[in-house]
């Protein structure tokens, strides 16, 4: 089982956080390491055969691109009126050969090795995690080049993968944002290809084109960190201050001049103060842990 304590030992624990984490990617070989994997190929197609998995949560992916479900699929309708795409299996095998990438969504919360995997990583860096599958049987990248608005870590299962990583071209990225990176001109800053075992980690908004380029059907889970930034910090610093009577009460819209430059004033005070408690960003932290939801059921369908 990949605990936190496992995944403390291959990322390099509290050394990690200090000096990689958020600042530079990472890659870590097996070394022989034989820890049992969370998945594999016959688990792979149990998951298929046996769940009624919608676009876009079970997806092929080509040249950057979705394939179209009824590429691959078909609409069935039951006796209650409920509609699903089911792949059909011939189909299903051509458009992979042709140069698709098999995804499936949060594949953690209907495999009970990948949730545990996830939850020991969520242990370490104290934030949720979800689990995706990749499955590439083609040299022919399912992505294009892309950047995450999260940062992951990537365990190769089966096969190898091959991964051009670019860097980031602008700072801290994120999903709601004022502007988006340009694409990055340059060559790539790593070269790597993932085998059995290997681990990469990679900040969010660094540019990575990947392949199965080696020769070899490839198999790799990818945990996406959720991420934390000020942004969220300041979401729940607002929901904190409406224990201000200024904070709750109504913005002066229609005061005058003078009314509204007090209101200012008053909420000035209350979030300087809120921002002056040293142990404000502990208090926070401590609501993550609090609030999280913990291992999550298996709501889909069989």
């Amino acid at each position: 089982m990949i605990d936190s304590a496992s995944w403390a030992e291959r990322l390099g624990g509290d050394t990690f956080l200090a000096q990689t984490c958020f600042r530079a990617h990472k890659v870590i070989r097996s070394n022989g390491n034989t820890s049992p994997s969370p998945l594999a190929w016959g688990d792979l197609n149990e998951i298929v055969a046996a769940h009624r998995l919608e676009p876009p949560r079970m997806r092929l992916s080509r040249a950057g691109e979705a394939v179209p479900a009824t590429a691959y699929s078909i609409l069935r309708t039951n006796r209650r009126g409920v509609s699903w795409y089911q792949p059909q299996p011939a189909d299903f095998h051509a458009r992979l050969a042709e140069g698709a990438s098999l995804v499936i969504d949060a594949i953690d919360q209907i495999h009970p090795p990948v949730r545990e995997a996830a939850a020991g990583l969520e242990r370490f860096f104290r934030t949720p995690v979800q689990v995706n599958a990749y499955a590439s049987w083609t040299a022919e990248e399912g992505f294009g080049t892309h950047w995450d608005d999260h940062d992951v870590v990537v365990l190769q299962l089966e096969g190898s993968k091959r991964w051009k990583i670019y860097g980031p071209t602008r700072q801290a990225p994120a999903w709601r944002d004022v502007e988006a990176p340009e694409v990055p001109t340059r060559d790539p800053i790593a070269d790597i290809v993932l085998t059995p075992g290997d681990v990469l980690y990679l900040p969010r908004g660094w540019w990575h084109a990947v392949s199965a380029d080696q020769g070899t059907a490839s198999l790799h889970l990818t945990f996406g960190l959720a991420t934390q930034t000020g942004a969220e910090f300041l979401g729940w610093l607002c929901d904190d201050l409406r224990a201000s009577l200024t904070v709750r009460a109504d913005v002066p819209r229609f005061g005058t001049p003078a009314e509204r430059a007090d209101y200012l004033a008053a909420v000035r005070k209350d979030v300087l103060a809120a921002l002056d408690d040293p142990a404000v960003l502990d208090r926070w932290e401590r609501t993550l842990d609090a609030t999280h939801p913990g291992a999550r059921a298996c709501h889909c369908h069989t």
